[in-house]
């Protein structure tokens, strides 16, 4: 009886390293699958932000490239006299050698929302600056 008593034990005993080893073996396994489908999520999550990224640089590249291109294509138009010419008389209001510019100026009314009041600097120097080109104007008429 002894010795099969003492047989059953160490088989219990070996049942039980077994079990142990096997549910150590399991928790340590589980840890590693949580581990790797953290890892999974997280690269799939950087993967979409790259993703995204690379669209929206794509994007700026295309946009640039139609600038270029753009930009280009007014290098060619402002190669020649006549472009340069044109913008010169329109923009800048040049004129040419023996030409005499005229420049008509119209006021135009804008809707009066607020009554604006002016500052009063600016009106004191609208009339010593009036006053001032009426007394050039009559001398010059005075002294004809």
């Amino acid at each position: 009886m002894n010795l099969k008593s003492r047989v059953q034990k160490q088989q219990k005993r070996k049942i039980r390293k077994i079990r142990f080893y096997h549910s150590f073996l399991t928790i340590v396994l589980l840890l590693c699958v949580c581990q790797i489908s953290y890892s999974a999520l997280l690269n799939l999550a950087k993967i979409v932000v790259y993703q995204t990224k690379i669209i929206k640089a794509q994007e700026l590249k295309t946009q640039a490239e139609d600038r270029n291109k753009h930009l280009k294509s007014e290098i060619k138009n402002f190669s020649s006299m006549y472009k340069v010419e044109s913008i010169a008389r329109n923009n800048l209001k040049m004129a040419a050698k023996d030409e005499v510019l005229i420049i008509i100026n119209q006021q135009n009314e804008e809707p009066k929302t607020q009554e604006s009041v002016p500052d009063n600097k600016f009106v004191k120097f609208l009339e010593t600056f009036s006053s001032k080109f009426n007394r050039d104007i009559t001398s010059e008429k005075t002294a004809e």
